[in-house]
């Protein structure tokens, strides 16, 4: 046997993505070059790897078992690596963070001085809807996540990274006569909102309950970023954190309505699991957060306090 260590990473991603021209895409190779490291690899078994039922490439069993031994093997030359970078007084290791889809707003700029002076620590951020990140917190699959309003049922640790602030907002060409019947005009207007369990949902449904509105629903989308689309359109009107709408706000395609009890105000929060076991890079970068976390939001965040 002969294989190399390169055939063996290669021929784990086709097992992970069930396809040779994904593979080539996720490890920014060509398609020929992942296919003769494939017939490589595969020339030094009497077994095969993969079979092509249709035009759908398989993993054999013996393929799985040598895709798993592959990951083993890739993961202990990641431990060389970082025990090379720990020797040479590197801090190394992995940070994985979850973060609710509209945190992109936020989460990079709490990032990038981090790893920018800590080239050893490899990042992981996902960034998803908020029962996805609770979920990966709870099975203790993440070092930190950010959310904008704290979960129940699950015992955490927190630091306050930014003020979170909802306005209801419309598109420029959104005219309102009267400020005081708002409530009417809110109960008549069509309403976009995001998904079941977002908090965004949650805190739009509470403000409509408290000021006793009685809203008729015209859209769900499953991101701010659609929400935002949507009201530049012209579909309707909604309520949104402010983090997202920096741009149009200054450019006057989307405007704010001033309405009673808004703004809604939360926080930003990286939270945790309360006792949790933190990696040396984990422990890094909450001293880092804890630290630097003013000098970022006067940096990038200024702006929010005139809203």
């Amino acid at each position: 046997m002969n294989y190399t260590l390169h055939q063996l990473q290669v021929f784990l991603k086709i097992s992970q993505t069930k396809s040779i021209t994904k593979a080539a895409e996720a490890l920014h190779l060509t398609q020929p070059a992942v296919s003769i490291q494939l017939k490589n690899l595969q020339d030094q078994f009497e077994i095969p790897l993969t079979e092509v039922v249709g035009r759908q490439l398989y993993i054999t069993e013996f393929g799985k078992e040598i895709a798993m031994a592959a990951e083993s093997i890739a993961n202990e030359v990641y431990n060389i690596n970082y025990k090379t970078l720990a020797f040479k007084g590197i801090l190394t290791g992995k940070l994985k963070i979850s973060v609710v889809s509209t945190g992109k707003y936020v989460m990079p700029y709490f990032l990038s001085g981090f790893t920018n002076k800590n080239r050893g620590v490899e990042l992981e951020m996902d960034v998803t809807n908020k029962l996805m990140v609770i979920h990966a917190l709870k099975k203790n699959e993440v070092d930190f996540a950010l959310v904008s309003t704290l979960p129940s049922g699950i015992d955490v640790d927190s630091e306050v990274l930014l003020t979170n602030k909802l306005f209801l907002i419309a598109n420029q060409n959104t005219t309102i006569a009267d400020a005081k019947k708002i409530s009417g005009y809110l109960s008549e207007c069509p309403l976009i909102y995001r998904e079941d369990g977002s908090a965004t949902r949650i805190a739009m449904e509470n403000y409509l309950t408290k000021q006793g509105i009685q809203a008729k629903m015209k859209m769900q989308l499953t991101s701010n970023e659609a929400v935002k689309q949507a009201v530049l359109a012209g579909l309707g009107i909604s309520i949104m954190p402010l983090i997202g709408l920096k741009n149009e706000l200054e450019n006057g395609t989307i405007k704010i309505i001033r309405a009673k009890n808004l703004p809604i105000v939360t926080n930003w929060t990286l939270i945790w699991l309360r006792g949790k076991k933190m990696s040396p890079a984990a422990v890094a970068y909450l001293d880092f957060i804890r630290k630097e976390k003013e000098s970022i939001n006067d940096l990038h965040f200024s702006w929010i306090a005139s809203y």
